[in-house]
């Protein structure tokens, strides 16, 4: 792909960039059948419901709703629910036939997952996302495939990158250092750190997308709005409850707190008791579920409302 000189930017990377500084999104779980089948047509309701509680957007197909296991058919429905729901919309994608779906269904960006390959290998495929459909990208560095340090400075300076996602689960360090080079090129930096989240915004995220919000989204939902108020005290309490929720639901194993978060859905009555399966989780112990709602329930019942700015 040619570029322009050294632009930082293509316009419609920009402009969504713009647009969606300052929201929530949703990761949310893709509802699945005792059998392990995708159920799309009970995902509606769902995300009526996270709109209503305070998400301004959803990531369908993320790692959370497990977009590398569901068909382009699954896709296109969960991302019609989602545009019905009224929720500004991005899609997981790794290729680019799943671009070409997510903006035939009206997406309105797509979050990219790792791939391995150098630095000259992971900017092709950047290029080959971008000419699918001329969707802005936002560029994914998860804690369990980070980008080498060179690879995402080139990562960032992408012209069709419109942000930066980062999930470094517990590397405080580079959460900080890649934020502010996300920062340094004027792109939006996206916090999906579920256990470091509200330092995450006094790094400098601008922005957040992220499976902690895939249900009791009033928790997470708390910590931006007091973060951008005067009430200090709100926001430290507010960090506070939504760690400790973090705490109960991304831990070893950190790839069962989409098993974990659906459970919550499930008591939040936001998915039906029937469609609460993980197909792909680990393992997890016995009394893990009732551990699980018993932290949600303490931690919602006495949740205080979120004083006004």
């Amino acid at each position: 792909m040619d570029r322009v000189g050294d632009m930082e930017w293509f316009g419609r990377a920009r402009e969504w960039a713009d647009s969606a500084r300052g929201r929530l999104y949703s990761a949310p779980a893709t509802p699945f059948d005792a059998a392990g089948a995708a159920r799309p047509e009970f995902a509606a309701d769902y995300f009526r419901a996270l709109v209503a509680a305070g998400a301004d957007g959803l990531a369908i197909a993320a790692h959370t709703g497990r977009g590398p296991h569901l068909s382009g058919a699954v896709r296109t429905e969960l991302i019609h629910a989602a545009r019905r729901a009224g929720a500004s919309t991005v899609v997981g994608v790794e290729n680019a036939g799943e671009v070409r779906v997510a903006a035939d269904a009206g997406a309105e960006a797509v979050l990219v997952f790792p791939v391995p390959g150098d630095t000259s290998a992971v900017l092709r495929h950047l290029d080959e996302l971008w000419a699918a459909a001329e969707l802005p990208l936002i560029a994914f560095d998860l804690y369990t495939a980070p980008y080498p340090d060179p690879t995402f400075a080139a990562v960032v300076a992408h012209p069709a990158v419109a942000a930066v996602k980062l999930a470094r689960l517990s590397e405080a360090i580079a959460c900080q250092d890649r934020i502010a080079l996300v920062r340094d090129h004027g792109k939006l930096a996206v916090t999906g750190e579920d256990r470091m989240f509200g330092a995450s915004l006094t790094w400098g995220a601008d922005t957040a997308l992220v499976g902690i919000a895939a249900a009791a989204v009033s928790l997470t939902r708390a910590v931006l709005d007091t973060f951008s108020g005067p009430d200090l005290p709100a926001f430290l309490e507010a960090t506070r409850r939504l760690d400790a929720f973090a705490a109960a639901t991304f831990r070893e194993p950190f790839d069962g707190y989409v098993q974990r978060m659906a459970w919550i859905a499930g008591a939040e009555g936001i998915l039906p008791a029937d469609m609460l399966i993980d197909p792909y989780a680990p393992s997890l112990s016995g009394d893990e579920k009732a551990q699980v709602l018993a932290s949600f329930h303490r931690l919602v019942s006495d949740q205080p409302p979120v004083r006004a700015s």
